[in-house]
């Protein structure tokens, strides 16, 4: 373990422009960063994308985008998980995200139900997303190993390209409800189209059937899957103390955004958007009475999200309720304050580099990991309050 010298000052790294600067076209400006924590290494991966805590045994699991699954026990142990499916690996495509099944007790910690979502290879150029279920036997110490895997959802159609798949994955508080987004694979158009799954978070059973009651449920296979449309490339999906379901999206040229989702409304993507397309070519602002709903805060200049929580441990009690991201661009954390239906930016901390995932620990600490863009080995990192030195 190794302690990481913060005392590289995290004021001296923030650009002129994250600091007491428009945070988005709300007029939110972000708090001069200061040092709130430390930062601990803990292990390295290779393209690491998503984390997730097994509160049952307090290990952390990590899924890395070629395809492996490998978990850090809390004596330090890293162990690996065998029988990930075959994943359809390039650009932004490979193993995605991981989350246990809800409701799982202590005494079924030696077989647990899983949920793992990757992109998998069509005919011809052609992939999509596909979500999965499996049990994981975890026979000894630093092995686990997923059996009877089930595709139980796949993004409708597979199309060709290799940006935009989302596949981020939450359940409902009450865990009847598995929550799947779907990106609009940079296509943009079908994000409108109510008749496939790009550009929409789907709302199933456990099983991967569509839950009843869903806003479209009367016009048949695949629209009766759909919650909400109009999503660009969604990668944060959480629900808040509260039980309400919010997703964090890139957007083009700017226009990243926060959304407070509800069923059966639009987002406005590609039709609405507070960025420009890359080409420099306008797209309308989100306007009230344009029939689209407006992201609770966004941001131009982006902050390349990679994923969100909830915070909702003891260790920074003054977080309480508010939402962490993980930043890319500019690397750091952002954090923001939720009220009613509308946040804004509180603060940023810069990190030494893009931020990929995050989580919240067993004991409050915030645990990151590094985006594998430009990274050889992509560190684990652990944040503790410097008061606690």
């Amino acid at each position: 373990m190794k302690l990481l010298p913060v005392a590289l000052s995290l004021l001296a790294l923030v650009p002129a422009s994250c600091t007491a600067s428009p945070a988005g076209d709300n007029g939110a400006s972000s708090a001069p960063a200061s040092e709130p924590f430390r930062i601990e290494e803990l292990a390295t991966f290779e393209e690491p994308w998503a984390i997730r805590f097994d509160e049952g045994t307090d290990a952390l699991f990590v899924t890395e985008k070629k395809g492996t699954i490998r978990f850090r026990r809390p004596d330090g142990t890293i162990g690996t998980v065998t029988g990930v499916p075959r994943v359809d690996y390039g650009g932004q495509g490979g193993l995605g995200d991981f989350v246990f099944a809800p409701g799982q007790t202590a005494a079924t910690l030696d077989r647990r139900v899983v949920y793992l979502s990757w992109v998998e290879a069509g005919r011809g150029d052609t992939r999509g997303a596909a979500v999965g279920r499996a049990d994981m036997i975890c026979g000894d110490h630093d092995t686990c190993d997923l059996r009877n895997l089930k595709v139980i959802w796949r993004q409708q159609p597979k199309v060709t390209g290799r940006g935009h798949f989302s596949h981020r994955l939450a359940f409902s508080p009450d865990g009847k409800y598995l929550f799947v987004a779907s990106g609009e694979r940079q296509k943009g158009e079908p994000a409108q189209d109510t008749t496939n799954t790009l550009g929409k978070i789907v709302r199933l059973l456990p099983d991967g059937t569509p839950a009843p009651g869903n806003p479209l449920a009367k016009k048949g296979t695949p629209s009766d899957e759909i919650w909400s449309w109009g999503h660009r490339n969604i990668l944060g999906l959480r629900f808040d103390p509260q039980g309400r379901l919010w997703d964090l999206e890139h957007g083009p040229r700017g226009g990243d955004e926060l959304n407070l989702v509800e069923p059966g409304a639009n987002y406005g993507w590609p039709l609405a958007s507070n960025g420009d397309h890359y080409d420099g070519k306008p797209i309308p602002d989100h306007r009230p009475g344009d029939g689209f709903a407006a992201p609770a805060i966004s941001w131009n200049p982006v902050i390349a999200p990679g994923d969100m929580i909830f915070y909702t441990g003891d260790q920074f009690p003054q977080w309480k309720g508010q939402v962490l991201i993980a930043a890319m661009q500019p690397a750091g954390i952002v954090r923001v304050a939720i009220d009613g239906a509308e946040a804004r930016e509180l603060a940023r901390y810069p990190m030494p580099n893009r931020v990929r995932s995050i989580a919240q620990a067993p004991d409050g600490a915030v645990w990151v990991v590094e985006d594998g863009k430009n990274l050889r080995r992509s560190r684990l990192l652990r944040l503790t309050p410097k008061s606690a030195e």
